[in-house]
C-alpha cells in the first residue's frame, strides 16, 4: 500500500511513469466498468481513454493520495453517464453476438450462464446498470453512489436490490 501511495505522490508531482503504473493497476477495472455500463466495447475504450487523459491532466488537484481509485472512477462514471445520455435510443449490437454465443455448440454451462447474466444486465435500465456497475465493478458503497447520482442512499439500495432480484428471477 505504501508503494501505491508513493506512486500517487509521484504522479501528482508530474511523473508520467508513476501515472502509467497507476493506470496499469486500474485499467482492467475501468474498462470492465465502462463496457458493462455502456454495452459497447469501442465506446468503453474511448471513455476509459478520455478518463485517463483527464485524470493525468488534473491529478495535481487530487487531495488525498489514498482516494486515487475512487477519484478516477468518479471521472469515469461521469463520462459514462454523459455517453449514455448521447445514445439512449441506440440499438444494442452486442446482444446478438451474446445470443449466438449462448446457443453455440460446445458452450459449457458456466459460459452460457455468464452470457445470460450479461444479457439480463443489458436489459436493465441505464440507471440500474449504473448503480450495479458502480457497486460491483468499482466497489463504491451505497452512500458514495447516492452522492454521485444525487439520490437518497435508501433509494440506491432499493433500486439495486430490485434490479438484482429482477435478474435473478429471469435467470431461473
Amino acid at each position: 500500500m505504501d508503494q501505491y501511495l508513493e506512486l500517487v505522490r509521484q504522479a501528482k508531482h508530474g511523473s508520467a511513469d508513476a501515472f502509467a503504473d497507476l493506470y496499469q493497476e486500474v485499467y482492467e477495472d475501468l474498462y470492465r466498468f465502462a463496457v458493462y455500463t455502456l454495452k459497447d466495447p469501442v465506446d468503453a475504450q474511448d471513455v476509459v481513454s478520455e478518463t485517463v487523459t483527464d485524470a493525468f491532466a488534473s491529478i495535481r488537484r487530487l487531495r488525498k493520495e489514498d482516494a486515487f481509485k475512487g477519484w478516477i472512477f468518479k471521472i469515469l462514471s461521469a463520462k459514462c453517464k454523459r455517453k449514455l445520455k448521447e445514445y439512449t435510443n441506440k440499438t444494442v449490437e452486442l446482444s446478438g453476438e451474446l445470443s449466438e454465443q449462448l446457443t453455440a455448440p460446445g458452450t459449457d454451462a458456466d459460459a452460457a450462464e455468464h452470457v445470460q447474466v450479461r444479457m439480463l444486465y443489458q436489459e436493465l435500465s441505464s440507471e440500474e446498470r449504473m448503480i450495479i456497475a458502480m457497486h460491483i465493478f468499482a466497489g463504491y458503497t451505497g452512500k458514495e453512489i447516492a452522492k454521485q447520482l444525487h439520490m437518497n442512499e435508501n433509494t440506491v439500495r432499493s433500486k439495486e436490490s430490485r434490479a438484482l432480484k429482477k435478474m435473478k428471477e429471469q435467470l431461473k
